[in-house]
């Protein structure tokens, strides 16, 4: 179980606070044990790469469309999957509420990281500044390679042209740091630099990552999860 999960000290200070960014070799099945140890639901979105960010309180009887979860309920484990796409997960530090991001470059685009963290201030009353957020593995900034279709929406949503770079040899062609841009997002929502934590490993480099861009393999996926619990379960992860 260790190897397949990385966490974040910064999370794993939290009490009451589980989360986990998955390896290629940690699937639902995991998930669920992770949920089952600590007597927990786990709740998944149906992900349409859009900026949507789902408050719940209970586990909803059918599956929610949207990108973002947002709880401040103990018993969810609240799960996004990736595959280059980058997964955020957020926390109160003092473990009031959580939230799971995915964000791909739509998501992106539109804000959908600092949408999260306002979600999380709004609903709960909590400040910006107490929020910490961990990015995961993802798509790499010196692999991402996009056309000028998306650089295009990133300006028209306000969202920046400074987190592309064109890609050498290759006119129309982007490298987007997917990474750089949503940190830029949750800071702008008032969540310290500080409090942002960026993991750094590309899954198109990586095989312990699935990737779609390098394998184009849309069944596989990287589990990643954030959750309150009630009390500590029959393991503690580490990284």
């Amino acid at each position: 179980m260790e190897s397949s999960i990385l966490t974040v000290p910064r999370l794993e200070k939290i009490p009451g606070l589980v989360h986990g960014f998955g390896r290629r070799d940690f699937g639902l099945a995991g998930l669920r044990r992770v949920a089952a140890g600590h007597r927990a639901e786990v709740v998944l979105l149906d992900q349409i790469h859009s900026d949507f960010v789902r408050v719940i309180s209970k586990a909803p009887s059918a599956k929610l469309s949207g990108d973002a979860l947002a709880t401040g309920t103990a018993g969810l484990i609240l799960a996004v999957k990736t595959a280059d796409c980058l997964p955020i997960l957020i926390a109160d530090g003092q473990g009031r509420a959580v939230a799971a991001v995915h964000a791909g470059w739509r998501g992106t685009a539109r804000g959908i990281a600092g949408w999260a963290a306002l979600t999380l201030v709004q609903e709960f009353g909590l400040n910006p500044a107490g929020l910490i957020a961990a990015l995961g593995p993802s798509i790499g900034a010196s692999c991402y390679e996009v056309g000028e279709d998306v650089r295009r929406e990133f300006i028209d949503a306000g969202s920046g042209e400074e987190f592309f770079r064109p890609r050498p040899g290759r006119p129309g062609k982007y490298l987007l740091d997917l990474a750089a841009a949503n940190a830029a997002h949750l800071e702008a929502a008032g969540v310290r630099r500080a409090n942002i934590i960026r993991d750094g490993r590309c899954t198109h480099c990586r095989p312990e990552f699935h990737s779609y861009r390098r394998d184009r393999d849309a069944r596989r996926r990287l589990y990643n999860f954030i959750g309150l619990v009630q009390g500590p379960g029959p393991d503690r992860m580490t990284a």
